[in-house]
Parts: C-alpha cells; sequence; structure tokens
C-alpha cells in the first residue's frame, strides 16, 4: 500500500515511518495539516493516518475537507484525545477508523489492513485480487498463477497490484511510479520499463500467454483474457 501519514510530532512521525517501511509500504509523511491536505488530495494513497492535533490545519478540518473531494479513500484518525465524544466526532468528521494514543503498532496494522479489506471487499474477496488466472493475496503479498506461486520483489508486488486493479485500463509509468516509490526517489528514466521487463518474465514465461501489454506512448495494460482484448486506446 501508499500510505500517507500526516503527523506533526516527529518522534511519532518517525516510529510510524520505521514501522511502515519495514511492513512493506510505501510511505509519505506530511508536517503540517495544510501541506497534508495537499498530498491527500492528489490522489495517489490507498490510505491516510492523520493525527487530530495538528498545526496549520487540525485533524478534523483536513478530514472534512478531504471528503468533500474522495469519499472512498481510508482514513484512520491517531489521538490522545479518545474520548467517547471525541471518537465521535472524529467519526463523524469522516474518518473510518479512531485510535486512541498510546497505542501499539501491531493494532495500527491490523486496523489498516481491515480498512484496506473493507474497501476492497466489491471487487475481491477478503483481499485477493483475480484477474484470469493471476491471484494475488494482498495480505501476504503471495502472487500465483494457473497454482503456480511466483515469487516477486517488494516493488513488483505493488506494480503487479497497480495493474491487476487497473485491469483493461492503461496505467502510466507515473502511476507506476507512485504506488511503488516515495516522494524522496529520483528515478531513471528506464526503471519502470526494468521492472517490467522482469515481471514479464516471470508472470508470462512457460505460462503461454502474455498479460502485460504495452500501449505506446501510453503506459501498460494487464489483460483480463490472456492478452486476447483489445488494447485501450491512448488518444
Amino acid at each position: 500500500m501508499r500510505i500517507l501519514v500526516v503527523e506533526d510530532d516527529a518522534r511519532s512521525a518517525a516510529y510510524l515511518l520505521r514501522g511502515l517501511n519495514e511492513s512493506g509500504h510505501v510511505v509519505d509523511c506530511a508536517e503540517d495539516g495544510r501541506d497534508g491536505l495537499a498530498m491527500a488530495l492528489e490522489g495517489i494513497y490507498d490510505v491516510l493516518i492523520v493525527d487530530r492535533s495538528l498545526s496549520g490545519m487540525d485533524g478534523l478540518a483536513l478530514v472534512r475537507e478531504f471528503r468533500r473531494s474522495d469519499p472512498a479513500t481510508p482514513i484512520l484518525m491517531l489521538s490522545a484525545l479518545a474520548s467517547t465524544r471525541q471518537r465521535v466526532e472524529g467519526l463523524q468528521a469522516g474518518c473510518d477508523d479512531y485510535l486512541g494514543k498510546p497505542y501499539a503498532f501491531i493494532e495500527v496494522l491490523a486496523r489498516l489492513d481491515a480498512l484496506v479489506r473493507t474497501r476492497d471487499q466489491p471487487s475481491g474477496a477478503q483481499g485477493l485480487l483475480s484477474v484470469g488466472d493471476l491471484v494475488l493475496d494482498c495480505a501476504t503479498r503471495s502472487l500465483s498463477r494457473k497454482g503456480r506461486s511466483i515469487a516477486l520483489a517488494h516493488r513488483e508486488t505493488l506494480i503487479v497490484e497497480k495493474l491487476m486493479r487497473h485491469c483493461g485500463e492503461v496505467v502510466t509509468r507515473s502511476m507506476l511510479l507512485e504506488s511503488a516509490w516515495d516522494y524522496e526517489f529520483d528515478p531513471n528514466d528506464n526503471v519502470i520499463d526494468k521492472h517490467i521487463y522482469r515481471l514479464r518474465r516471470k508472470l508470462e514465461e512457460g505460462f503461454g500467454a502474455p498479460l502485460i501489454m504495452t500501449v505506446p506512448g501510453a503506459g501498460y495494460c494487464l489483460a483480463e483474457e490472456g492478452g486476447q482484448q483489445e488494447l485501450p486506446s491512448n488518444a
């Protein structure tokens, strides 16, 4: 997942970022409520973690403003203000979950997984993504094709997940970069092409039908039925 953490306490932010990165997620951080809102509105995040007490714009105001544009992206609010009334205020503002401080990091992970699993249920049961004979378990980050396990590196898994979530659509190189690298990464011109080359070898060799199609001048498209569908137009 790509996660945005909005937290103005440097120690708390560092704790979250370290744990989330070690858990295999791509994480960006904003130290100010207004900066956090601007980043959230870019629409590139799978889930937001927002502290309630922020400089610039408090967490509740951030969530309310964000919900005007995006009603769906899951939001977990963290706060030392955790009375029943304060939790209700957070949920009414538009948060999907509210966790009081201090907290155990393992609970943060569990709540994030629950939020994303709930979001994904209309298109995939219990965190499973399926495209033809290709199946990705988002919880365990395990991929298989025709029942055969395929070992992927971390960023390869994130790229495959992005392609599967947009099956049949053009996914640009920029979209793939956003799904697997944070803001501090300075990509070279062909980093995505190199990853796609390796993915094609892993996903296609020995299986007969290709899956990842190149859309000239636009990006890539994951085929729904072994590459038999018409490629999307990049017009």
